[in-house]
């Protein structure tokens, strides 16, 4: 299988940002990793007191996926928050990346399992 060239992790974030404001919701930067190749964690805020994490992985096919960390519904807010920084203490090159959007939607362009 043939690798393809990855994307450094602060232009996809640049432009996952972009994709957000375009669509009318907010999106920042909560944590900065390493410009090149640090992992992106999404956490999406419904502005509701609950959020969603996604969280970046691989197919079978070696394809990116993104899975939904804190599991298919909404979590309180502090729990999303603490799934993060449990992440955090593992790899501090991850970025996070915040959006907010009372839809929830996360504008990943990759399958999100």
């Amino acid at each position: 299988m043939e690798t393809l060239p990855r994307l450094k992790a602060e232009i996809w974030v640049k432009a996952l940002i972009r994709r957000c404001e375009t669509a009318g919701a907010q999106a920042m930067v909560v944590r900065r990793g390493d410009a090149s190749s640090g992992t992106v964690v999404v956490k999406v805020s419904r502005l509701d007191r609950t959020a969603s994490v996604f969280v970046p992985t691989r197919a079978g096919d070696g394809s990116l996926v993104w899975m939904q960390a804190t599991g298919a519904a909404p979590v309180a807010e502090p729990d999303a928050d603490a799934y993060i920084e449990k992440q955090r203490k593992f790899d501090p090159d991850i970025w996070v990346v915040e959006i907010e959007d009372r839809q929830g939607r996360h504008f990943l362009q990759e399958p999100v399992n």
